[in-house]
């Protein structure tokens, strides 16, 4: 893969991101500035016409522009990873999830890009969709400007946690399908990750698996079959897909284990490389570890494996 130049209006648009927020290249605890992922206003239009509402624990709603949060590492090591955070697509868990991973991944020498994606349920036009959206374009525009943050185009991995595991899950596995009209040279680049890390994800959304959030927000209280395995990301696993990194805690009581086993099963099906963790303890939500739990080992774990297939 080789990285390619985007349209003069969203290489402009990153320069200005550059001039206003270079200093915000450090580990610090604040949560730097992101920047719009579209030239103009997301495919479809519509949303919040207000600015994004951030709780005090971090949870993101009223998405009105998504955008990318750049973390970068004091010494880089080519390696990118686009970031999602959970929250049932009701909201987005960045300050539990998404920066600590991103921060985390700095120290390790990885640019970790934190994705704000739109909610479905807050006015778009294209509804549903626009989550898919924002995730197809966020990684073609990692890889495309890829001389411009620094990072190898070859290498440019996901990692996400819970709903934010189902929507780049699903990225990940349909990969070679835009669900919007191409708007510049960015939306020609590929969509395929190198890696796929999904921390306690929602996978399925076909019963006797459906009661989540992600499942009512998406395809409401009655789909069909159809539209049940339409939208479940095991549907979609094909060869020729990059590994899969899963991990999950035996007692989560949000995302039954049984998620990571089907994708796990999926994944062997056609010939992926796949690796399961599943941790006694740790329930659901638990990000980078829940304390007093072996989920705090799956960083480590993680950065071994990842070191093992030579992204970092």
């Amino acid at each position: 893969m080789s990285a390619t130049a985007v349209s003069n209006g969203a290489h402009a648009q990153m320069l200005a991101f550059r001039d206003r927020h270079r200093h915000h290249e450090d580990m610090s605890t604040e949560q730097p500035p992101g920047f719009p992922i579209w030239p103009g206003p997301p495919p479809g239009g519509g949303g919040p016409v207000s600015g994004e509402h951030v709780s005090r624990t971090g949870a993101v709603t009223n998405v009105a522009v998504p955008t990318l949060t750049v973390l970068r590492p004091v010494q880089p090591n080519g390696a990118a990873m686009l970031i999602a955070g959970g929250g049932g697509y009701k909201q987005i868990e960045n300050g539990k999830e998404a920066i600590p991973a991103a921060r985390w991944l700095a120290s390790i020498g990885v640019t970790a890009f934190v994705l704000t994606y739109r909610l479905p349920k807050e006015g778009w036009t294209v509804g549903r969709f626009a989550p898919f959206q924002d995730a197809e374009r966020a990684i073609r525009m990692i890889r495309g400007q890829a001389r411009y943050f620094g990072v190898d185009p070859r290498r440019v991995g996901v990692m996400s946690f819970s709903a934010g595991a189902h929507l780049l899950g699903m990225e990940t596995a349909c990969a070679d399908q835009l669900s919007y009209t191409p708007i510049d040279a960015l939306d020609q680049v590929s969509g395929h990750p190198d890696l796929t890390l999904l921390i306690y994800p929602i996978v399925t959304l076909e019963p006797p698996y459906q009661d989540t959030s992600t499942r009512r927000v998406l395809i409401g209280d009655h789909p069909s079959p159809t539209e049940s395995a339409r939208w479940s990301v095991q549907t979609h696993i094909h060869p020729g897909l990059a590994p899969f990194f899963l991990v999950q805690a035996a007692d989560d009581p949000v995302s039954n284990p049984a998620n990571t086993a089907i994708l796990q099963a999926a994944c062997e099906q056609n010939g992926v490389e796949v690796v399961r963790h599943l941790f006694p303890t740790g329930g659901h939500g638990f990000g980078l570890g829940k304390p007093g739990t072996a989920t705090v080992e799956w960083p480590g774990i993680a950065e071994q494996w990842m070191a093992g297939h030579r992204f970092i």
